[in-house]
């Protein structure tokens, strides 16, 4: 087990505000447009805030350093989240799927191999980043089909707003995982 002082110093980019995880100018969540118009654009935003803060936290690391598990005893690493993500958006677009339609399969097998087999080599990594905005990409546009966000859709009959409430607190929830991951790997802290 580690000892406390062999953990990294803490430290940020950020020069502005020492509690940021960037300056706002060099922020990719900043942006000067128009606040979004309506429900779905909302959701969408902040969606999309979340998915860049999960890049972000993974930035300048190495295969190594973002498949470290460095919050033991759990088995959650920085490449381990992206692989579940991907994971989950291919799970979340199964759950839009018409009752007859057959189910895509899991992308890395049996259950908690998108962590458990979350391993150091450049490959992999590059993998599970193809991975993620393929599966994205392929959920925004199953979930666009559906014009109505009181719809209930697929097999399960699942409310499409629950379904995009649902996937912006999994990404949030797993940001606040990617900080405390990130600082016990390098040191590095921020929102």
């Amino acid at each position: 087990m580690r000892r406390m002082t062999d953990e990294p110093a803490r430290w940020t980019e950020a020069t502005v505000h020492p509690d940021m995880w960037a300056d706002p100018d060099g922020d990719p969540r900043n942006h000067d447009k128009p606040a979004p118009d309506g429900e779905r654009a909302t959701l969408h935003d902040f969606l999309t805030n979340f998915r860049l803060t999960l890049r972000m936290k993974c930035e300048g690391l190495d295969p190594e350093q973002l498949a470290r598990r460095s919050v033991p005893p759990s088995t959650m690493s920085l490449l381990g989240l992206v692989r579940h993500l991907a994971e989950v958006e291919r799970d979340w677009r199964n759950w839009v799927t018409d009752a007859d339609a057959e189910a895509l399969p899991k992308l890395y097998g049996r259950r908690d191999a998108d962590f458990d087999e979350a391993v150091a080599e450049q490959s992999a990594v590059e993998a599970a980043y193809a991975d993620l905005e393929r599966e994205q990409a392929a959920t925004d546009a199953a979930l666009a089909a559906f014009p109505d966000l009181a719809a209930s859709v697929g097999k399960e009959r699942i409310v499409l707003r629950e379904l995009l409430v649902h996937r912006v607190e999994e990404y949030a929830r797993h940001c606040g995982h990617a900080d405390l991951l990130r600082e016990c790997v390098d040191g590095r802290v921020g929102q």
